[in-house]
């Protein structure tokens, strides 16, 4: 049973700076990619960054040049380092991971984490 369980969230006033968690049950290398997600009242979830496991990074244009994704593989987590923050950031942030066998593709969520940004 794979657990992705995400931590750091909470409210900041615009401008300011957050950094997200996401840590997994067992080795961050089963799974070809992590990432993050948000979904702002209203919306849909939408993805935000990405790691793979060679460090390849990807970034929404949303967030390009504020966020950065990295991760810690000793400690099986990827963190979501949020500067700049704007009130648009506003919504649930998912962390998600996500597993390749030869014929299919299995995703995995946490539970969310709120992140609030005040103007």
């Amino acid at each position: 049973q794979v657990q992705l369980v995400e931590s750091g969230g909470g409210l900041v006033q615009a401008g300011g700076s957050l950094r997200l968690s996401c840590a997994a049950s067992g080795s961050v290398f089963s799974f070809s990619t992590m990432g993050w997600y948000r979904q702002a009242p209203g919306k849909q979830r939408e993805w935000v960054a990405s790691i793979t496991t060679v460090n390849t990074t990807r970034y929404a244009d949303s967030v390009k040049g504020r966020f950065t994704i990295s991760r810690d593989n000793p400690e099986n987590t990827i963190y979501l380092q949020m500067n700049s923050l704007q009130p648009e950031d506003t919504a649930v942030y998912y962390c998600n991971a996500v597993r390749h066998t030869p014929l299919n593709r299995y995703d995995y969520w946490g539970q969310g984490t709120q992140v609030t940004v005040s103007s």
